[in-house]
């Protein structure tokens, strides 16, 4: 296993497999594209340990709370890995954490974005560390978001060839 796999396991986390999309929905495109040393990540939401759309759903500042954003946004950090994982074949290959842009589906009147995306950044950086894990990072808040979900998150890491 890998030393970020190792981390993983040691907190009890799990990388969900690849998303299982609601019936009726095609996703034509990459859920990361490999180009030259980096990979560009494309939106996703959190999940469930089956690859389903994790609960719950909602707008943040009105059927979700702050922790429950941040506990959203940290399973989407779980989502993203899982899919670094299958594109890189191990997660130790990544170099850098180059940026991350955070999306809450979240009212008019809540302003807490970036708390709720500090689930994200605080588990990046608790598993690659300062060095590896740092990211410029925007979090804004989304009048909807797909399927309902609170989070949701697309970012790059630069990669070892």
């Amino acid at each position: 296993m890998s030393r970020i796999e190792d981390r993983l396991a040691s907190l009890g986390l799990v990388l969900p497999p690849p998303l299982k999309a609601p019936a009726g929905t095609l996703l034509p495109f990459p859920f990361v594209r490999l180009i030259d040393n980096r990979a560009i990540i494309s939106g996703h939401g959190p999940q469930n340990a089956d690859g389903s759309i994790a609960t719950p759903l909602g707008k943040v500042g009105r059927d979700l709370t702050v922790d429950q954003g941040y506990a959203a946004a940290r399973l989407t950090a779980l989502s993203i890995l899982g899919s670094l994982q299958r594109a890189l074949g191990d997660l130790d290959r990544i170099t850098a954490w180059v940026r991350v842009f955070g999306m809450v589906n979240s009212t008019a009147w809540f302003n807490r974005q970036p708390a709720v995306i500090n689930g994200f950044s605080d588990l990046i950086l608790e598993l690659y560390g300062a060095e590896i894990g740092a990211h410029a990072r925007s979090a804004v808040g989304m009048a909807e978001l797909p399927f309902d979900i609170p989070v949701e998150i697309e970012g790059e890491v630069q990669f070892r060839l």
